[in-house]
């Protein structure tokens, strides 16, 4: 088996999903490849539809088949590709070595069973804990994840529970076993701002507590300046553009990116003392059944040169800690 670099604790290469349907094939990930280094936070950025919450399911495993299948490429873990193994050998890895805090927790907790069964079938599956070991270590995780009166709420519905409440329980739930791998797709989606910041805060130190490496899938550049050490930024199912933080704020490579940075609302900001207005990225993400030739951004794009319609640049190294697929950007 082949092992991956000393520092990666998951390496994602050349990973291909498609979902195939009577309107043809959809290629939601297209040839992605990044790594999640140890005890480090990977932000993964992009618009709706890009392909970033299909990647951590590939990882998982969850992608729903049919329509859906992982259809080539290699996810890295431990020195196993997790595409090769069988749905048992994941069932030991999902949950217990690899976790995943999903977007909306409301949709994600049973509502008929209570915080406490919820989360201590966690400990049980994976622990081996009885029934009370498991509950009081659920009151235990609960107490970690600054939820007040553990006790109290672990006898509680999900129904009877915030937003901010439930997205602290499914933090509970995927860090219960002290996975090697997070990853939190979108997770403060539908939470208010105060709430947000305090949801973040506790991912990055619990982050820090466990020494859990993190992916962090958000369409939320604030949100990634703040707590990611490194970007990827992916589009129409494919990586555009990945560096260290400082390095792709202070010198972004390509449009897509700058477009997204451009479209971020920054409080006061002025030019010649008017405010600014919010800039878009004209056009709409294209269709995945009928993606166009060449570089995928091409037609949105404002730089675009005639070499972009007619054949898609590689992903391309730039400097140890940038790599960028554009044409702007390679000699051709």
């Amino acid at each position: 088996m082949e092992q991956i670099a000393k520092n990666e604790i998951l390496k994602i290469r050349n990973l291909q999903t498609y979902f195939f349907s009577s309107d043809g094939t959809a290629k939601a990930v297209d040839g992605a490849t990044f790594s999640l280094r140890k005890g480090k936070v990977l932000g993964v950025v992009g618009e709706s539809g890009c392909g970033k919450s299909v990647t951590a399911q590939s990882v998982m495993r969850l992608v729903p088949s049919p329509p859906g299948k992982i259809v080539g490429g290699e996810i890295m873990f431990d020195g196993q590709d997790l595409t090769k193994l069988s749905m048992a050998e994941m069932r030991h890895i999902r949950g217990n070595r690899i976790s995943m805090i999903f977007q909306e927790p409301m949709t994600s907790l049973n509502p008929v069973f209570t915080i406490g069964d919820q989360l201590s079938e966690m400990f049980i599956l994976h622990r081996n804990m009885n029934k009370k070991e498991a509950l009081d270590a659920s009151t235990e995780m609960l107490a970690k994840v600054q939820i007040p009166a553990p006790e109290a709420r672990i006898g509680e519905y999900p129904h009877q529970l915030s937003g901010g409440m439930r997205q602290r329980v499914m933090i509970a739930m995927a860090l219960s076993c002290d996975p090697e791998v997070l990853i939190a797709d979108e997770p403060t989606t539908a939470l208010d701002v105060t709430v947000q910041a305090q949801i973040l805060d506790l991912i990055i130190k619990l982050k820090d507590d466990f020494g859990t490496a993190v992916e962090m899938i958000t369409h939320d550049l604030g949100v990634i300046a703040e707590t990611a050490d490194s970007i990827v930024v992916m589009y129409a199912g494919k990586v555009v553009e990945q560096a260290d933080t400082i390095e792709l704020f202070e010198n972004t490579l390509h449009p897509y990116t700058r477009g997204l940075l451009n479209s971020t609302p920054v409080l006061g900001r002025r030019t010649a003392g008017k405010f600014e207005r919010l800039n878009e990225i004209k056009g709409m993400v294209p269709s995945l059944y009928n993606l166009p030739k060449g570089c995928k951004f091409c037609e949105r794009c404002p730089e675009a040169m005639p070499i972009c319609s007619q054949k898609e640049p590689e992903l391309t190294e730039i400097n140890a800690s940038h790599a960028v697929r554009c044409w702007l950007h390679i000699p051709h």
